[in-house]
């Protein structure tokens, strides 16, 4: 038995991946059904439909940036399993609100007035529930699962991640806003009573700290508690980096497949579907290669190679764009488009590369600390990542706004790409040079910090 299918067994792992899996399916189950419900039934315009994706994916990120050093002070202080529960039951509430926008949407009452903004505000909500889940999925690892067990368990999350991901984008290009909007609901639901098997995580500290209920003073200190080891600063810096190429891309992904690539919004989930599946085994291939070891080894190679499938992923979209079908597409009659093969080969490319760049790095920021800490270094993390995530939201608005192509906007993921290989070379060296003090000739401690 693999170690993988192993804990696929446990208790002690199984109930949080299927929270996390029911987590992930009704996010997306929720954001894709409104954005293409906007996208394809509301707006006519690359322009403002461009804006509307660049608005959504930031109101989802920003409380990232916001609560995620409270979030991360909650993980470490009180019992995870607790908080799982409790968020999950918050979940109800919000996913109500986002139905009850997406049923005014379908009768067309107010939908701009009153659906689309009842509608950003459950994404929003969304987006805080995601916060304060963030750092438990990977802070309670190491805490119920063995060391060796700890990368398996890693990038099983991340892969069931983005199968539930799969999932809720497959079903919100497919089916009716309406029912979407039921799905949602009944999804919080059973998500809940799954997170209520859990097994306890209390708090490892032997000390219970004081929350710090200031948000930019507690985020600040967090960050400069986090960063001083060599290893965490350069796996959060270039997971950073990923994330943000990682949003433009997703932002882009249901404008370009409406007005560029000329299909229906199922084929703009077939893009989402086929980027997840790719990321899924990018995050499963990683781990054999590396054999359980945690290492960088492989990353600089991959964010590399992922960077030239955005590129090859540029061209297609150009020559596509020079031979547009005059009606929208399905999805049949997109595969059977020239070129149509090419394109799903790139974004396949593009995730696969992906999931094996970045699943070894969250793996880092858990096993490069105190187990007391974890929680807090992966909330450290979401903080930088949200940062750059908006600040990559914020750049594609800008270039819609200018009137940059679609197209021309991967360009802008791509050199993104060099930016993040260059941070995975960086960590790859420090995480030699923490192994070298490591070694028992070396007679010293493995905090490699700057000086």
């Amino acid at each position: 038995m693999t170690t993988t299918t192993h804990l696929l067994n446990r208790r002690r792992f199984l109930p949080l991946f299927i929270t996390q899996l029911f987590n992930a399916f009704n996010d997306n189950l929720y954001k894709n059904a409104m954005v293409l419900f906007v996208v394809y039934q509301v707006y006519n315009s690359p322009s403002s439909e461009g804006t509307f994706a660049s608005v959504a994916s930031g109101l989802f990120i920003l409380p990232f940036f916001l609560l995620s050093a409270l979030a991360g002070q909650l993980a470490d202080m009180r019992d995870k399993a607790a908080i799982i529960r409790t968020v999950k039951a918050c979940e109800i509430i919000l996913m109500l609100i986002g139905a009850v926008g997406l049923y005014l949407a379908w009768t067309g009452f107010l939908v701009e007035e009153i659906a689309i903004p009842l509608m950003l505000l459950a994404l929003l909500l969304t987006g805080v529930q995601s916060t304060f889940l963030g750092p438990i999925k990977y802070a309670i690892l190491p805490q119920h699962l063995k060391k060796e067990e700890v990368l398996a368990g890693t990038g099983l999350v991340e892969a069931g991640t983005y199968i539930a991901i799969l999932a809720g984008t497959i079903l919100a290009g497919w089916i009716d806003v309406q029912y979407a909007m039921v799905a949602v609901v009944l999804t919080a639901i059973a998500g809940y009573f799954v997170s209520r098997q859990v097994p306890d995580a209390p708090p490892q500290g032997l000390i219970k700290e004081k929350l710090d209920w200031n948000i930019f003073r507690a985020s600040k200190n967090l960050i400069q508690e986090t960063m001083h080891n060599r290893e965490v600063f350069y796996a959060i810096m270039a997971i950073s980096f990923f994330w943000t190429i990682g949003a433009v891309l997703f932002i882009q992904f249901i404008p370009l497949a409406k007005n560029v690539i000329m299909a229906e919004p199922a084929v703009a989930s077939l893009f989402l579907v086929i980027f997840s599946v790719g990321v899924a085994i990018g995050s499963i291939s990683i781990n054999m290669l590396l054999k359980g070891k945690v290492s960088a080894k492989y990353s600089p190679v991959s964010v590399l190679a992922m960077g030239l499938f955005v590129v090859a992923f540029y061209f297609v979209t150009r020559l596509w764009a020079a031979d547009q079908p005059t009606e929208l597409l399905g999805v049949w009659e997109f595969i059977a488009w020239p070129m149509a093969a090419f394109l799903l080969l790139c974004l396949l490319g593009i995730a696969v590369a992906g999931g094996m760049f970045v699943v070894p790095l969250y793996a880092f920021l858990t096993t490069r600390v105190a187990p007391e800490q974890a929680a807090r270094t992966i909330a450290a993390n979401n903080i930088v990542n949200s940062g750059a995530m908006v600040a990559g939201s914020l750049a594609a608005m800008l270039l819609n706004v200018i009137g940059i192509s679609i197209p021309e906007q991967l360009l802008l993921s791509a050199g993104m790409c060099l930016i993040s290989a260059w941070l995975g070379h960086r960590l790859y060296k420090a995480e030699i040079a923490a192994a070298s003090k490591d070694s028992p000739t070396s007679g010293n401690q493995s905090e490699a910090s700057f000086n």
